[in-house]
């Protein structure tokens, strides 16, 4: 397993870029424009950490900018965490098998959500590409929020 990013939503892109880059001295190091979603993905890195951000795209402070005004309450604003793992199929199931709720099936064979005991998000993302769908998997619906 690999630590990849922790997500922090975000209100005023340019201000948040101001403390995290100017202030804080975190380098952008790509960003993600989506129309369709509307938002953008802003990716940071420690200077100590950019070599290594540009080689594994970890690891890093993702801040999410959704275009359209939203008001986060009750620790919305802070996202996920997301690891890289070697079979996603394989740790859901030994998730499930203990109890734990897969929030959002790695349906796609590339990611998953869960949530620890105390209600954060986890992130899953498959290591190399997207296994092939499979079952349960493939027809599992989400369950709850994350």
């Amino acid at each position: 397993m690999q630590y990849l990013h922790t997500m922090v939503r975000v209100s005023d892109l340019d201000a948040s870029l101001h403390f995290y880059c100017e202030l804080l001295g975190l380098k952008e190091v790509r960003r993600k424009e989506n129309d369709k979603g509307r938002f953008t993905l802003v990716f940071l890195a420690a200077p100590f950490d950019e070599p290594r951000s540009s080689r594994l795209t970890a690891p890093e402070l993702e801040l999410t900018y959704n275009w359209d005004p939203e008001e986060y309450t009750g620790g919305r604003n802070f996202g996920h965490l997301a690891y890289r793992v070697d079979d996603i199929y394989a740790l859901c199931q030994k998730l499930k098998d203990n109890g734990v709720t897969i929030n959002r099936p790695p349906r796609d064979g590339h990611m998953a959500f869960v949530k620890s005991p105390d209600g954060i998000s986890v992130e899953l993302l498959q290591k190399g590409d997207a296994l092939a769908a499979q079952e349960p998997w493939a027809s599992m619906e989400n369950t709850g929020s994350w």
